[in-house]
Parts: C-alpha cells; structure tokens; sequence
C-alpha cells in the first residue's frame, strides 16, 4: 500500500473537487463557468498550505459567493442558488 503524502498537484485536484462540487450543490452546474478564469486553485492551495494562521479566501464564480478556508470550502448562502424561495 502506497503510505507517501499526497503530492502537490494531487492537493490543488482535492481542492478543485471540493470547489466544483460545493458549486453544484448550490445550483451552479460546473459546465456554466471556469473556475481558472476565477481563481488559481494551485496558488490558493498554497496559500492556504504555508498559513501559520487563520486564513479565508473569498471570490465570486457566476454570481455566487465561495469562502475557502483551511477547515474547507462554503458558500454562504441561507438557501441554494436557484431556490423557490429567491
């Protein structure tokens, strides 16, 4: 069994899927956008990697709010994109 941390790159794809599908629970499906236009998903990793602190990243993809902290990814909405209730 392969014990070895994960690389770099396999890290930011980690990150990149919890975006992604963070997203798409919220009603964003991930053919509507793209996400590297919006935020380097490498560098934010890395950022959040080499934090000795605290650290939240906030940007907008499509109109919808995403706050990525070490603790994971969110969008800080009381009710999903699309909703009946908006």
């Amino acid at each position: 069994m392969d014990s070895s941390p994960p690389s770099d790159t396999d890290q930011s794809s980690n990150l990149l899927i919890e975006i992604v599908e963070t997203l798409e629970v919220h009603g964003l499906p991930s053919d509507s956008y793209q996400l590297h236009d919006v935020v380097d998903v490498e560098a934010l990793e890395r950022l959040l990697a080499s934090s000795s602190g605290d650290v939240e990243v906030r940007f907008t993809v499509e109109g919808v709010e995403v706050v990525v902290t070490k603790d994971g990814v969110d969008i800080p909405l009381d009710e999903p994109v699309g909703s009946p209730n908006q």
